[in-house]
């Protein structure tokens, strides 16, 4: 699988054309998803003729494992998303594969295949989980998800992995204007005092399907209001400045939790994230409208060394910043679709 000499460890970071070191890795192990959300894969987009890639093209396991292993001498996490990463079959198979490297884990699901799949994740190794949860109230659940699910079925996989000992969750929640903003603070009351920490996320233009407008966006600043009015809050400084979510606290010892600002409080000046594609293309920017491809290289015998110089070129050129461009840009380009990129 491995042919040639493998990469000089590093010494210092990689570091792109902006001074921006490289530190996360988040691979689409599935353009495949079992809710068709509003935000991500509107079933008008993403019906029943959709074409999906097909699994010839997708990167084996044994080919995500390796590229984790030539890059993990750069990388401080690495997480497995899609699509819905847990429809991929034998996921936690993959995990135990890239266990070994030694660089942290994480995984970011809609959920409801935990209650199935959460022990077999943590006996893998995966060391942290994501549950994204946009509302829980049923009919507004049903509105944002399409699916055949509601949101007991998520908090069910919450509890599944509570019970197979991930003891601190994140929970995501994408708030649009006018579809869940009554959900904000329902959301805080639920998982304040849980141990977990519940972020909250400003509606982002990611891809081209779901109708984008500035005016759907509900800030930061106004989501961190309405929780304050009713559970005082007081803010908390980042842990790494590549971190994406401000943090706040409850004043009364509640927990915490976090907002991520894309579009009012943009953070590429910081931002440390490489993606890649199930299907082996490597972008430098959730706003990407093209990638590198890495699966061609994989497939034709290319040593490990060839395989990390091809990603340190392309991080070293790196000069995404699609967030803070957004405002000044005329006609605003074509972008992936957060399905196949993965979120």
């Amino acid at each position: 699988m491995t042919s040639g000499p493998s990469p000089q460890p590093l010494t210092q970071p990689l570091v792109d054309a902006l001074g921006r070191p490289l530190g996360d890795l988040r691979v689409s192990v599935t353009d495949r998803c079992n809710f068709r959300c509003r935000y991500c894969m509107p079933r008008e987009k993403f019906g029943s003729d959709h074409e999906f890639l097909p699994r010839s093209e997708l990167l084996t396991f044994e080919e995500l494992a390796r590229v984790v292993r030539v890059l993990s001498g750069a990388l401080r996490k690495v997480r497995l998303t899609g699509g819905e990463p847990l429809l991929r079959k034998d996921l936690p198979d993959l995990v135990a594969m890239l266990k070994p490297v030694g660089v942290p884990l994480a995984l970011t699901t809609n959920g409801v295949l935990l209650p199935k799949l959460a022990e077999r994740l943590a006996a893998a190794g995966l060391d942290r989980l994501t549950v994204s949860l946009d509302a829980l109230d049923e009919a507004v659940f049903q509105r944002i998800t399409d699916a055949d699910y509601g949101p007991s079925d998520v908090l069910a996989g919450v509890q599944a992995a509570e019970q197979a000992g991930f003891t601190r969750l994140k929970i995501n929640c994408v708030v649009r204007r006018g579809l869940n903003e009554s959900e904000i603070v329902p959301l805080a009351r639920r998982f304040r005092g849980t141990g977990h920490v519940l972020r909250f996320i400003e509606y982002m233009d990611v891809g081209s399907s779901n109708g984008w407008s500035a005016a759907d966006v509900t800030s930061a600043a106004q989501i961190v209001e309405r929780i304050d009015r009713e559970l005082p809050l007081e803010p908390v400084e980042r842990a790494r400045p590549s971190d994406v979510a401000a943090r706040y606290r409850y004043k009364d010892g509640g927990g915490e939790l976090g907002v991520i600002a894309s579009v009012t409080r943009p953070f590429c000046g910081a931002c440390s994230r490489l993606r890649l594609s199930a299907d082996g293309q490597l972008y430098t920017c959730l706003f990407a409208v093209s990638g590198t491809d890495l699966r061609g290289p994989l497939r034709a015998g290319a040593s490990d060394a060839e395989l990390f110089q091809l990603v340190e070129r392309v991080w070293r050129e790196r000069r995404d910043r699609y967030s803070e461009q957004r405002a000044q840009l005329v006609t605003p380009k074509r972008k992936l679709e957060m399905s196949y990129i993965g979120g």
